[in-house]
């Protein structure tokens, strides 16, 4: 390939598969796969006559040293954040796609190929009926995670960043900047204030919840299901960790049992929070906590998704995103009453949200003329 163009303008490919196959395929192909929220770009490149057949190319962006798709709070990694933690959780038996290549001069790193199978792609394809099996899958493989990570080591970047007071209450104000005042103009200042108070109450609360290790996006998009010639059966694989942290014990699992794109009932919910505490081996009075916990991180989690999504949409130019502001506002308003109200957070979101809770409309995308 040093011979010759790389298969895509502008990436440059030949060191690292060099490093994966000896030389670069004849035979290899290069596809752009469906993109997500963050700023880098993927694709599979298929090569039928080498070892492996496919391989992911993970794109980074040019600033990849310097940024996050998340804010953090805590030290900077010294590697790429997203080598670090995929080292961390291999070396602890977590099923995550192996590294094959990297080079960080040509900011590409090449991936093990586990498919295309979602968990969200399963879901959608299996009826209502199946679900609960699926996610006891998921929330097996979650307590498990929990539990072989643990035990902390400052040489990783996850052990080293924390979801403290700052950072959740940035992304509390994350919502109201984009998911309430770019849509409906800036807020009175009483109501600033109303949502003010409320806001730091909560984030004060979640700030002194027992904390461990989180991977911080666990939802349905960051599951997959590997093939069985590369798992050695059918296994789930968890990928999209990069962002990984300290932060309060349930909030994995808020983001798989209240995941923005798949709409779970309450009683789903209440089953697999239960099993969860159960694979914990909590006692009685800290499983009370942590449901509670739980649904404090719901509302806090679904209200930063919301305005997450309004962010992408005006700031990256991507509305694929905007139909799922809605299904995380009846989130948070389920959670809101699992915790009585909140003291009136519930009454001041539905005056402030047109339509909340059960009528909330997607979000008008910031068009090409409106960027302008």
């Amino acid at each position: 390939m040093s011979a010759r163009p790389s298969p895509i303008p502008d990436l440059e490919l030949a060191p690292a598969l060099h490093a994966v196959y000896g030389a670069v395929p004849d035979d290899a192909s290069v596809r752009k796969l469906r993109g997500d929220a963050s700023t880098r770009t993927y694709y599979r490149l298929s090569a039928p006559s080498r070892d492996p057949r496919s391989l992911v190319i993970m794109h980074l962006p040019a600033d990849f040293a310097t940024r996050s798709d998340e804010a953090s709070a805590g030290d900077r990694a010294p590697d790429l954040p997203f080598l670090d933690v995929q080292r961390l959780l291999e070396a602890r038996g977590v099923p995550v796609p192996r590294v094959l290549a990297h080079d960080l001069a040509h900011r590409i790193v090449l991936l093990e190929d586990l498919g295309d199978e979602t968990f969200e792609a399963r879901l959608a394809a299996r009826p209502r009926t199946e679900w609960m099996a699926l996610y006891e899958r998921a929330v097996d493989l979650l307590a498990d995670l929990h539990e072989r990570c643990a035990r902390r080591d400052l040489s990783s970047v996850a052990y080293r960043r924390r979801f403290d007071l700052a950072l959740l209450r940035w992304e509390l104000d994350h919502f109201r900047e984009w998911g309430l005042e770019a849509l409906h103009g800036p807020l009175a200042a009483a109501d600033r204030a109303e949502l003010d108070r409320h806001f730091d109450a909560l984030a004060e609360r979640l700030s002194g919840a027992e904390v461990g290790f989180v991977h911080r996006d666990y939802q349905s998009r960051n599951l997959m299901w590997a093939r069985p010639e590369t798992a050695g059966g059918e296994a789930l694989v968890v990928i999209d960790f990069q962002d990984a942290l300290i932060g309060p014990r349930p909030y994995d699992l808020v983001a798989l049992l209240c995941d923005s794109y798949v709409e779970l009932d309450l009683p789903l919910q209440r089953a697999m929070l239960d099993r969860y505490v159960s694979n914990a081996g909590l006692e009685r009075s800290d499983a009370i906590d942590f449901e509670r916990t739980f649904w404090l991180q719901a509302v806090q989690r679904k209200l930063k998704d919301a305005g997450r999504f309004v962010f992408i949409d005006r700031v990256r130019h991507n509305p694929d995103f905007l139909p799922w502001y809605a299904p995380s506002l009846r989130y948070v308003t389920r959670a809101l009453a699992q915790l009585g109200g909140l003291g009136g957070l519930d009454t001041l979101l539905a005056r402030l949200i047109p339509g909340s809770p059960d009528h909330v409309s997607q979000p008008a995308s910031c068009g090409p003329a409106a960027r302008e």
